[in-house]
């Protein structure tokens, strides 16, 4: 005859903690993607603002793509000021498009935290592009 028995509380706590050693790593990656993403979405929203930022001043006349860089540029903050490239191409007449697209390397904006699994911020750029039309 065979009894039920329950595991005795040393094999329980074996149990538990092959459990926490299974799942931990995943949970700390997920956690580092959170944080990492939360940069990269942060900085997105900024580069987008100081886009339009440029692109208002860009509309005015006689406004040079040097001032368009001072507005970008004093709209941003910390490591993505010092880290910008922005592109402006300003019309001659009114009516005419002005185009700014505003870029930065993505390791300016986050800690490249999920090089370990193979995602890896080296290389990438985090771009934003805004269009108006000249008054």
């Amino acid at each position: 005859m065979m009894r039920n028995r329950r595991p005795s509380v040393k094999q329980r706590r074996g149990i538990l903690t092959m459990e926490l050693v299974l799942v931990l790593p995943i949970l700390m990656f997920m956690l580092l993607g959170l944080f990492e993403f939360s940069f990269l979405f942060l900085a997105q929203g900024e580069l987008e603002e100081a886009a339009q930022a440029g692109a208002r001043i860009a509309t005015l006349h006689g406004v040079s793509e040097a001032d368009v860089q001072q507005e970008v540029e004093r709209t941003l903050t910390g490591r993505l000021a010092s880290n910008v490239n922005v592109n402006a191409v300003l019309g001659e007449y009114s009516g005419d498009d002005v185009v700014v697209t505003v870029s930065v390397p993505s390791l300016a904006a986050a800690p490249d935290l999920l090089w370990a699994i193979g995602y890896s911020l080296e290389g990438q750029t985090i771009t934003a592009h805004t269009r108006m039309t000249k008054e």
